[in-house]
């Protein structure tokens, strides 16, 4: 069984390597692209924070939030190498630094989200098999599993276990949601990535102040979790042992909220209304640094 499954993962690969290497330079463009849409980050509106509870989806105003709660403010610069994304340098140090800057690089996220998880429309049949934008799409789809299905491999290697994971995931999912509550903003620090952690503050002053004090509440067990996605991200071209992973995960559960104002009054949400909100997080965790754990790294908008 076991020498089967070890088959099946090296054909997989070889047909993933084929596959990429007719479309190295669509997703090079695609990956500067994407690099480029995350860095322009909207910044959170009064107006989203009090209408996003009805409007969106009837949940948490923070669990909505922006497209792409992260963006790098460091000089790097992605490059695709197809399965894994390395993150390298623009500006040259010295060698003794660019030494030391090799140790330090395996302390911190790469700052980016790498090929954000979009909704794929369905297309029926007919136009899949029979048009050329339906195979241009069969290929996206198939290159698309194959990523995910060699980022889970190069994971299990190192103990992943998919029921442990989503245990781990639904606990920071409620601390997280928890403490941007309470206002928590310490706790957060070692839930979340560098630059998401800087979202987060400023976004928890925001709501602040417009909602002084707010209750939220997580219905146990949640609903639903699964994997969406699974990516690579390499740090050193030299060396491939060197990524970062993450892993994109859906969120259904149901929610209870109640803001309020200065005075305590009620003003939005009811506490004792059972909401169901669906939120997709990124987690982000590296496979080579000793005493690595999960992390979030991004929200994508629903």
């Amino acid at each position: 069984m076991a020498l089967g499954r070890l088959q099946t993962l090296r054909n997989l690969r070889n047909i993933y390597k084929t596959v990429e290497i007719q479309e190295l330079s669509t997703l090079l463009a695609r990956s500067r692209s994407n690099s480029k849409s995350i860095s322009n980050v909207p910044h959170i509106t009064l107006r989203c924070i009090s209408s996003c509870i009805y409007k969106d989806h009837g949940g948490i105003p923070w669990t909505s939030g922006d497209k792409l709660m992260l963006h790098s403010t460091t000089t790097q610069e992605p490059i695709s190498y197809g399965y894994m994304r390395s993150v390298t340098t623009k500006a040259k140090a010295p060698a003794q630094a660019r030494q030391m800057g090799a140790v330090k690089v395996s302390m911190l996220s790469p700052g980016i989200i790498y090929e954000p998880y979009v909704p794929r429309e369905k297309i029926p049949f007919w136009k899949r098999y029979f048009t050329r934008n339906g195979w241009k799409r069969t290929k996206e789809d198939l290159t698309s599993e194959l990523k995910n299905a060699y980022a889970i491999a190069k994971l299990r290697k190192t103990g992943y276990s998919k029921k442990q994971f989503y245990t781990e995931a639904v606990n920071i999912y409620k601390e997280i949601n928890t403490q941007m509550a309470n206002g928590g903003k310490g706790t957060l620090r070692k839930l979340v990535t560098e630059h998401m952690y800087s979202a987060l503050k400023n976004e928890i002053k925001q709501r602040e102040s417009v909602w002084p004090t707010v209750y939220w509440e997580l219905i146990e067990p949640i609903v639903k979790v699964r994997t969406l996605r699974a990516r690579l991200i390499g740090v050193d071209r030299n060396d491939l042992s060197k990524v970062f992973i993450q892993l994109t995960l859906e969120f259904l559960a149901k929610q209870k909220f109640e803001a309020y104002d200065g005075k305590g009054a009620v003003v939005s949400g009811d506490r004792n209304k059972e909401v169901l909100v669906r939120d997709i997080w990124v987690f982000e965790k590296s496979l080579f640094h000793p005493g690595a754990y999960w992390r979030l790294c991004g929200r994508i908008k629903v």
